[in-house]
This record gives structure tokens, C-alpha cells and sequence, in this order.
């Protein structure tokens, strides 16, 4: 597979780090730090998954769909957790929540191939 293939999917995956990043920087702002914990390391673990699968799906691995595969898992969890705080308004989850289900549904794609 070429890295035009993988065109989507690695920008879905940029974009999912940035907002993870995002996330994990404004929880670590609000005042119930201490219920946030899990919701900060699944978005650090998620930023690092989302450039490390952009990055070899921009050198057209053969190992690109497994990684896919790890990706999207990790995404679909911080997409969960993500979901809990924005129902109570904190709007940097549910921007993350968002960024991780597109980059899931791209990743998927992406390991079918």
C-alpha cells in the first residue's frame, strides 16, 4: 500500500493527537483533577498511538493496518471516557471524544484493507 492510501487516516489520526493533547492539557486545568486521571492518561496514550500510526502510515508500512487496529482500540477507549466529562460540559472531552471516533471509523478502514 502506498502513503496516498492512507491519505484519511493519517489525518484523522493528526487531528485526534492534537485534541488528545488538548484534552489532556485543559483536565489537568480543571479542579476535579483527581477524577480526570484516567481520562488524561488514555488521551496521552492516544496523542502518542495517533503520531506513531501517522508516522508509519506516511512511510507506507506493511505494518500500518495492525497498527490501525491498536489505534482505533485506544481511541474508542478515550472516546468512552472522553464522553463522561463532556456530559457533565466540559467541552475539550467532547471535542476529543469526536476527534477519536473519526479517527477510529478511518483506522478500521484502514486495518480491513
Amino acid at each position: 500500500m502506498s502513503q496516498q492510501d492512507f491519505t484519511a487516516c493519517i489525518e484523522a489520526c493528526r487531528k485526534c493527537a492534537a485534541a488528545c493533547d488538548h484534552c489532556a492539557v485543559s483536565c489537568l486545568n480543571e479542579e476535579q483533577l483527581a477524577q480526570l486521571k484516567r481520562c488524561i492518561q488514555l488521551a496521552l496514550e492516544c496523542s502518542s498511538i495517533c503520531r506513531s500510526t501517522a508516522a508509519l502510515m506516511d512511510l507506507g508500512s506493511v505494518y500500518s493496518g495492525q497498527l490501525a487496529i491498536v489505534c482505533a482500540a485506544i481511541c474508542a477507549d478515550c472516546a468512552e471516557e472522553c464522553e463522561k466529562h463532556a456530559a457533565m460540559g466540559m467541552e475539550h472531552c467532547r471535542e476529543c471524544a469526536e476527534a477519536c471516533k473519526k479517527c477510529v471509523e478511518l483506522c478500521e478502514e484502514i486495518s480491513e484493507l
